[in-house]
């Protein structure tokens, strides 16, 4: 059983000790279908934000269990973006190809206009920006739409240029230079947030390896980039003679044998949830291979969807997402001070922001 009122119980991502959701939210609708959970994990810096996740889960338990586990995860990434937003995460349950329909999408929408603003959504796997625009009809609580609709479109933008931003700052640390000119960097997933960052590396003088399950999609990249290098799969990059380690596909592929394996210096990627598992960034570290953090390195989509709430600007999400650079940098620094893993370091950036500007909401302001 997975218990909604116990302890965090996070396995690879950020955790916060003790803390508990502040709101879980079962919604059902017979005649749509709709089984959803929305999950507010934390809202001391501003309403919730997280995308919507459609997913054939196994059972019940199991969508319960990811929805909290995400929405945590997305109070720290967003803590760390600078945005005055909290954590909130959502799940419906169902294929999205078979079940997904106006109706459904629309009943839903009316679930989170019910929360009053505590949760803006947003897209995830199984949702895509035109779905946010169904959604919008019930809600003004949704981000990520279309950009015909006023929204910001496709957050692979920001995203790719955040972890470029990440990784300038990771060869900062290691080489003492913000550039990856002459470095070989491994991109492992090459789909949208991946086909991006290989543009910012080319542009700035990398030598770059790819890889992909999808033939396609590397097919895309070498028309667009003929020098880039291809090695056959996943094992094949972790063994390739590079400086730069770039997951962008799955998660959990930092796994004890990755890491012997592992040749490159850097880890700095858009993967979410890279850790297989606790320790893995101890490891990491033992062997001299610096690792930034994934979810504040791939932070810049949920800041250009974050952008929406005011009116969306891309130049203005661009410059928000370039201070990526400027944060990766201060987890390295606080890390060193420390002497814990960056990834122990960015929890606690994250909590102290949390904390400390969370704790202005009891200054009374009158009525």
């Amino acid at each position: 059983m997975t218990d909604v009122f116990g302890p965090s119980h996070q396995d690879t991502g950020p955790s916060i000790g003790q803390a508990r959701h502040e709101q879980v939210v079962f919604c059902s609708d017979d005649r749509s279908g709709l089984r959803a959970i929305i999950a507010i994990y934390n809202t001391a810096l501003g309403p919730g934000l997280g995308g919507t996740r459609f997913y054939p889960y196994e059972n019940e338990q199991t969508a319960l269990a990811d929805v909290l586990n995400l929405s945590r995860a997305m109070a720290y990434k967003n803590a760390l973006a600078g945005l005055d937003l909290g954590g909130g995460k959502a799940v419906i349950i169902g294929d999205p190809v078979k079940d997904k329909s106006e109706a459904l999408l629309r009943a839903y929408g009316r679930f989170i206009q019910s929360l009053g603003g505590r949760y803006f959504t947003a897209c995830d796997v199984g949702t895509y920006s035109e779905d946010m625009d169904v959604i919008a009809r019930e809600t003004s609580f949704v981000t990520g739409r279309t950009p015909a609709h006023g929204g910001a479109g496709d957050s692979s933008i920001c995203t790719a240029f955040g972890v470029f931003q990440g990784m300038r700052a990771s060869a900062q640390h290691v080489y003492g230079s913000p550039t990856l000119r002459g470095r070989r960097v491994g991109v492992e997933g090459v789909g949208k947030v991946g086909y991006r960052l290989v543009d910012h590396l080319v542009a700035d003088g990398a030598e770059v390896v790819i890889c992909d399950v999808n033939a396609g999609a590397v097919e895309r990249v070498r028309a667009a980039h003929p020098g880039v290098e291809v090695v056959a799969d996943t094992a094949a990059m972790k063994r390739a003679d590079i400086d730069v380690y770039a997951p962008c596909a799955l998660g959990g592929v930092l796994d004890d044998e990755a890491v012997t394996t592992l040749r490159a210096k850097i880890v700095c990627g858009g993967a979410n949830n890279q850790l297989a598992h606790p320790g893995v960034e101890k490891q990491l570290e033992e062997r001299g291979i610096l690792y930034a953090p994934d979810y504040v390195v791939n932070s810049g989509g949920v800041i250009q969807v974050a952008d929406e709430i005011e009116g969306f600007n891309m130049d203005r999400a661009r410059a928000k997402a370039t201070q990526i650079f400027d944060t990766t940098l201060k987890i390295f620094s606080i890390a060193e001070e420390e002497g814990v893993p960056p990834a122990a370091a960015a929890d606690r950036l994250a909590e102290r922001r949390m904390s400390e500007v969370g704790r202005l909401r009891g200054i009374w302001l009158g009525r």
